[in-house]
């Protein structure tokens, strides 16, 4: 089957369904890099444990030691044929993807007490442990410097937003639509 899109690039919220959304676009056949995992990398290298905020801190650290757009930059080097990049956090990294043949950006969002519950069954290492320390750190990356998140802004710079507050079937079928 041919697509419309050679790269999809997945913002939003935390536990939206980005994750989901790039493991839906893999079975299509798009390859999956993410620049969290760049992040990871760097905090493997210097010992630290890959928790939110050490994610948060060590990405916003790459981004003013290097440029905002540091985290694309590195990706994209690796990225042959169609491929779907995760983890979209700021305007300079969208930015730079869309000067690539074939980009296109979705955002993912769902109702924050979903995504709440969503975030404590994946058990991740994450900074709230209630719907309100939840939300108050997502208003944190919400606002930022520019070379900090800025999720609320990719957000708005995306092409399609997809709305997760269904069924799987259901943001399966949204996802089908936008390919």
């Amino acid at each position: 089957m041919t697509y419309r899109y050679r790269l999809i690039g997945l913002t939003g919220t935390n536990g939206a369904g980005k994750g989901e959304a790039a493991a839906f676009l893999k079975a299509k056949g798009y390859a999956y890099f993410s620049l969290s995992d760049e992040i990871r990398e760097e905090l493997g290298r210097r010992g630290l444990e890959p928790t939110r905020d050490n994610l948060i801190r060590e990405g916003n650290d790459l981004r003013v030691h290097f440029g905002p757009d540091v985290l694309a930059r590195r990706v994209i080097v690796r990225v042959e044929g169609r491929a779907v990049i995760d983890s979209i956090r700021n305007p300079h990294e969208v930015a730079f993807l869309r000067r690539q043949k074939g980009f296109i950006l979705a955002a993912v969002d769902a109702p924050v007490g979903l995504r709440f519950e969503r975030v404590l069954k994946r058990g991740r290492a994450e900074s709230a442990v209630t719907l309100e320390e939840f939300a108050a750190k997502e208003r944190e990356e919400m606002r930022s410097d520019s070379a900090g998140q800025q999720i609320q802004e990719c957000i708005r710079l995306a092409d399609f937003c997809i709305m997760n507050d269904g069924t799987l079937e259901d943001f399966h079928r949204k996802l089908e639509e936008l390919l």
